[in-house]
């Protein structure tokens, strides 16, 4: 038995789908890590996680596992093994396993046992559970590997255990969101505290449609101290060196710790590395975005600029005769010191067009909202022109507040392939635009410095759709409107504990009925960057036809 090891964690970005591609990520991170003698790699890094109902598909899953077997046949090279995850089929069941690659050989296979069937994860709908895995000898070591849920629950870890594990190795596709980072944290003091045994903990970066996986990896030590830790969103290799005591336990000798970001870095970075990834995986050559002026779609464009560079991000300024000149100055400000073009389309002579077409049709009513929504429904097919003729994707800019209660035109600002801000509450998007001004993303494309007229922020939101509108004329101040949302949102609370907070009951009665009756225009709204641990889509699932409201507060 060997009494010392060297692991490499392999924190890389694979592409759901892409077996061949994630086949060569892997196999350049052992090019390049030849001295060691085990790589680890993170969940289904070889088909990308979550594939979905993409592992249904037989030749998918034949695919999958031809290419399992031709990766193990590189080991018998005599360098470092590999442990990686795929889809295995076994006994005519689909299987979520952890796979180690030695000598030329597939020489373990151990399948997921606990699969996660809430907020984003329907593990349950695909795979089949396995059975409490046994630990994998490696070179004399017992290591007891988890496959992600595992991990969470303390069956698992109790089997490894008394199976006299002597290292816990557990391989994660965990997406991000706020509180995630310090639930792993959480969980992986108490699967040590438990076992008494040392902990690696792999993951996955990069985006996948809504999601947005930080990376992260990280070691623990029996005590429950980090003792190693990889900086978030990067793709990185990381040799660790691990030593066997005079006590019969392995440790890991101590390395650099990299600082936790804040969490408006945090939330910038997986806004961009979401952008980024959506446009480049599915091979758009850039985004099209309509700049209003507003802090929304100047938030919008300057991670797009950071995600992709300048010259893949085309914007356009389209004003009405409500827009405003200050509007017009702010946007090309804007567009200047972002080091980005922008094409000035007025829509005038386009509304007088449909007004004179629909004139029949609306003869004896008043003007209303259906005239406000006809001009946000042009610059839509202004938008999607350019879209079509160029190639690049339409980047829509509407916020989480305002997809939260409806404020926004179906089939207008709407209308597009993706959203940076979508699970972004309004105060949360002014807080971003300063702190942009104020520091550069790492990996961010676009310039340093100021990169925003300070008036796009300061000034109040207004969707310029009629003389002298504000938002505030319509919904309450977004101090009060996304505390309310939150409450309602991410912590599912009464309206009654809303009102306890100091809000107005018919105020909270109102935002919550508008909350209910918008869920048809979200289920056709673009996807977009998953930030919270309760986003539209994925994680909140309410239906359509709802008769449901709270109990009257009294």
């Amino acid at each position: 038995m060997t009494s010392a090891l060297k692991i490499a964690i392999a924190t890389i970005n694979p592409t759901v789908g892409d077996i061949d591609g994630n086949a060569t990520r892997i196999l350049k991170v052992r090019e390049e890590t030849p001295d060691v003698d085990l790589i680890v790699y993170s969940e289904l890094c070889l088909i990308g996680y979550p594939p979905e109902d993409l592992v249904l598909k037989p030749a998918f899953q034949r695919d999958a596992m031809d290419k399992t077997v031709e990766l193990a046949q590189v080991t018998k090279d005599g360098g470092p093994a590999m442990l990686i995850s795929s889809l295995w089929v076994e006994g005519g069941k689909l299987y979520n396993s952890s796979i180690m690659l030695d000598n030329g050989t597939i020489a373990a296979i151990r399948h997921k046992r606990d699969l996660p069937n809430y907020g984003v994860f329907d593990e349950k709908r695909v795979f089949s559970r396995g059975p409490c895995p046994e630990p994998v000898e490696f070179k004399g070591v017992k290591l007891g590997v988890l496959t992600c849920e595992d991990l969470w629950w303390e069956e698992v870890t109790e089997y490894l255990t008394n199976k006299h594990s002597d290292i816990l190795v557990s391989l994660n596709g965990s997406p991000y969101d706020l509180p995630k980072a310090g639930d792993r944290l959480t969980n992986g003091k108490d699967r040590v505290t438990q076992s008494g045994l040392p902990l690696i903990y792999t993951n996955q970066v990069g985006g996948q449609d809504e999601l947005v996986f930080d990376g992260e990896a990280f070691i623990m030590d029996t005590a429950g101290n980090i003792v190693m830790r990889q900086q978030s969103f990067v793709e990185e290799t990381t040799v660790t060196n691990w030593f066997k005591g005079e006590n019969g336990k392995w440790a890991c000798s101590p390395m650099d710790v990299a600082e936790k970001n804040d969490r408006l870095t945090d939330i910038y970075q997986a806004m961009m590395i979401g952008v980024r990834d959506y446009v480049n995986k599915n091979r758009f050559p850039g985004v099209i975005i309509g700049m209003s002026g507003g802090v929304d779609s100047a938030l919008s464009a300057i991670v797009a600029v950071d995600a992709l560079g300048a010259d893949r991000v085309h914007l356009v300024m389209m004003p009405s005769k409500y827009t405003s000149e200050e509007s017009l100055i702010d946007a090309s400000d804007a567009a200047r010191m972002m080091g980005c073009s922008i094409d000035n389309i007025p829509i005038n002579d386009a509304v007088e067009a449909f007004d004179k077409t629909l004139e029949a049709s609306f003869a004896g009513t008043e003007a209303d909202l259906t005239e406000e929504n006809l001009q946000s429904r042009i610059r839509a097919i202004i938008l999607m022109g350019i879209s079509n003729k160029h190639g690049k994707m339409v980047l829509t800019t509407g916020n989480k507040s305002e997809m939260s209660v409806g404020y926004a035109t179906l089939y207008g600002d709407m209308c597009g392939g993706y959203n940076a801000l979508k699970d972004i509450y309004k105060l949360d998007v002014f807080k971003l635009c300063h702190w942009r001004n104020e520091n550069h993303p790492n990996g961010g494309l676009g310039p340093r410095g100021q990169i925003m007229p300070t008036n796009i922020i300061e000034k109040p939101p207004t969707a310029e759709l009629r003389p002298d509108q504000k938002d505030e004329d319509s919904l309450p101040p977004y101090e009060v409107l996304d505390d309310i949302l939150e409450c309602l949102i991410e912590k599912e609370m009464t309206k009654k504990d809303i009102v306890k907070r100091g809000h107005d009951q018919e105020t909270v009665a109102r935002i919550q009925h508008l909350l209910y009756i918008a869920e048809y225009k979200r289920r056709q709204s673009p996807p977009g960057v998953k930030i919270s641990d309760k986003n539209f889509g994925r994680d909140r699932r309410y239906p359509i036809t709802n008769g449901y409201r709270d109990k009257k507060v009294n």
